[in-house]
């Protein structure tokens, strides 16, 4: 099955710009729709974005829309996440996920998605 590996975590200053990768092993990497979650320490996993197959569909959580953009490119099996006007509140580890289409489970539900990465630090001063 696909294996994905995030990367680009760091630490910025609040207001700065991150953008994280996701790359993905595998030939069939363009057949998921692919979403980020975040988890800070002590807290839930948290649904940040997600999109679908092509890249035609985008779906955000309210915390980062605006901020926030997920994208795709097929041919180098690799999401992104661009980050900008980053805050404080958005310090945690940051996963990327494969979406089961079949799990019977909304879009932004962590149960709804089959592998994971290892995940990414992004880290927030203020």
């Amino acid at each position: 099955q696909v294996q994905l590996v995030e990367s680009g975590g760091g630490l910025v200053q609040a207001g700065g710009s991150l953008r994280l990768s996701c790359a993905a092993s595998g030939r069939t990497f363009s057949t998921y729709a692919v979403g980020w979650f975040r988890q800070a320490p002590g807290k839930e996993r948290e649904f940040v974005a997600q999109i679908s197959t092509s890249g035609s569909n985008t779906y955000y959580a309210n915390s980062v829309k605006g901020r926030f953009t997920i994208s795709r490119d097929n041919a180098k099996n690799t999401v992104y996440l661009q980050m900008n006007s980053l805050k404080p509140e958005d310090t945690a580890v940051y996963y990327c996920a494969t979406y089961r289409s079949y799990s019977g489970r909304y879009y932004y539900q962590a149960t709804g998605y089959e592998r994971w990465g290892q995940g990414t630090q992004v880290t927030v001063s203020s």
